[in-house]
């Protein structure tokens, strides 16, 4: 979740989103950016409801049109010409790999390869980059994270994997981009315990945990 001058913006909505909101006392969030259709990063997409109820409004929802197609497949209840009350409504909006606003916030999109010819999408916002679930970036894409002082980025494991990038990837990148601080998420339990992990790493490099919470000192355009 991006927090700033009242504005929450959520990054992808897995199925524990219902609970990560109720753990952090959400009530208000005022748009969804949609990584990929996989089901642990939509999942919890039917719980934009309890939102809809009280903000009293559809869920702003940025996506590629290759996620809205899955999303409207996923949850095509939502989308009925007749719909039952109360099922979670969206405003779903298309992107694509240009730079748009949301909120008054700048998003600039990142272009990364998941599997084959399955991509997803990171964002950049201010001197914030999140990646998540990505194989391999383009340079053209690695340019736009360029300059960053926070960049997430995923790390499934120490062993290499066919569709995320390992430990020895992930920390390669960042070594290469430099950022003040670089953070390792969507990392799974082969990558070992925590502090034995920790350890192995650069200094600016840390094992990202649930609840986290980072200060950047520059996200609204300018």
């Amino acid at each position: 979740m991006i927090e700033t001058e009242g504005k929450r913006i959520i990054i992808d909505c897995g199925p524990d989103f219902r609970q990560q909101m109720l753990r952090e006392s959400v009530k208000s969030i005022d748009a969804i950016l949609i990584t990929h259709a996989h089901k642990d990063h939509i999942g919890g997409l039917d719980d934009v409801r309890a939102f809809n109820y009280f903000l009293q409004r559809p869920a702003d929802v940025f996506a590629s049109e290759e996620v809205i197609r899955a999303v409207k497949i996923e949850f095509s209840y939502a989308f009925g010409v007749k719909k039952y009350p109360g099922v979670p409504e969206f405003n779903l909006h298309p992107i694509t790999n240009h730079e748009f606003t949301v909120s008054g916030l700048s998003i600039l999109p990142v272009k990364a390869l998941h599997f084959l010819d399955h991509y997803v999408f990171g964002y950049r916002i201010g001197d914030l980059t999140y990646i998540t679930d990505a194989m391999e970036i383009p340079d053209t894409e690695m340019e736009k994270m360029a300059g960053s002082r926070v960049i997430v980025i995923n790390s499934l494991r120490k062993k290499k994997h066919y569709s995320h990038f390992n430990l020895e990837e992930a920390v390669a990148i960042l070594e290469k981009l430099k950022p003040e601080m670089g953070l390792l998420t969507h990392i799974s339990h082969q990558m070992g315990l925590h502090e034995e992990v920790q350890k192995e790493l650069p200094s600016f490099i840390k094992l990202a945990w649930d609840g986290l919470r980072v200060e950047v000192a520059s996200l609204r355009s300018q």
